[in-house]
Parts: C-alpha cells; structure tokens; sequence
C-alpha cells in the first residue's frame, strides 16, 4: 500500500530519496503554493515591496534550484574522467 501511495505522488520519496532530493520536493511545494495562493504571493510583494508580478517570478525562478547547488552531496555528483 505504501508503495503505491509513492509511486503515485512523486513529492512522498521512496526508500532510496536522500535528504537533498526530499529537501528539494519541499522547497518547490512551498514555492508553488505561495504561487498558487493570491493572499500569499500578496503578503510576499508587500513584505518585499515589490509587484505581485515580480514577486511570482521571482518564486517562479526560485523552484529551478530551491536548494542551492553549493548544498548538494558529493555523493550525487558525476566523477569526472
């Protein structure tokens, strides 16, 4: 049952997600329900002063890397020959 639950909703993992791909998947559901929530994206531009506009893509731009690259594990990188 809980094999299929993971199969079907890509944001629960697996037993083999590591830390950064789970911190990953809560990054961009945070980041797109801030987008998706008017309320939200307009508290957001007020707190930063900015447009609703820019502040959605500036989330929008955010969910490309939400977790700075800097942070991944050594482990996930490819080795170069």
């Amino acid at each position: 049952m809980l094999e299929h639950l993971q199969s079907k909703h890509v944001g629960t993992g697996h037993a083999d997600t590591t830390r950064y791909e789970w911190m990953v998947n809560q990054h961009r559901d945070t980041l797109a329900s801030v987008i998706g929530y008017n309320h939200l994206s307009s508290f957001m531009a007020l707190a930063e002063n900015e447009s609703i506009a820019r502040t959605r893509h500036m989330l929008k731009q955010r969910m490309i890397a939400p977790c700075h690259h800097a942070e991944r594990p050594a482990e996930q990188e490819q080795p170069q020959s």
